[in-house]
C-alpha cells in the first residue's frame, strides 16, 4: 500500500502542476461520489483506496501551494482524524452522489484549513 500511496502522490502533483488551467483530474478521483458510494458498499477495501487517493491529492495540494498558503496545514489533525475525514467522506458523497469524489476531496481540504478559507 505504500507504493501506491507514494505514486498517487507523485501523480497528484503532476496533476496540480498544471495550474495555469484548470487540472484533469484521472484515477478513481475523477469517478462520480455515487460510484464510490457503490464500490465501497461493495467492496469495504476500495473505499481505503479513495481514502488514499484523497491523502495523495490533498498531499499534492499542499506541496504545490505558493509560499505563505497553507503553511503548517496539518492534513491529520487531533481534531479531525483520518476516521474522521473519512466519515466526511461518507457524508460528502451520499449528499452529494451526481458530484466527482474530487470534489468531495476539495470539501474536506478546505474543512481541514478552517473556517478562514
Amino acid at each position: 500500500m505504500g507504493r501506491v500511496l507514494s505514486n498517487v502522490l507523485v501523480w497528484s502533483g503532476l496533476i496540480l502542476a498544471a495550474q495555469a488551467g484548470p487540472a484533469k483530474i484521472v484515477g478513481i478521483g475523477a469517478v462520480s461520489c455515487a460510484r464510490f458510494g457503490a464500490d465501497a458498499a461493495a467492496h469495504p477495501a476500495a473505499e481505503r483506496d479513495y481514502f488514499a487517493w484523497a491523502q495523495g491529492f490533498m498531499s499534492g495540494a499542499l506541496i504545490r501551494a505558493p509560499d505563505g498558503v497553507d503553511e503548517g496545514l496539518d492534513l491529520a489533525p487531533p481534531s479531525m482524524p483520518l476516521a474522521a475525514q473519512a466519515d466526511f467522506l461518507r457524508a460528502y458523497c451520499a449528499a452529494n452522489p451526481a458530484t466527482d469524489y474530487s470534489e468531495a476531496v476539495r470539501a474536506l481540504y478546505h474543512r481541514l484549513r478552517g473556517p478562514a478559507s
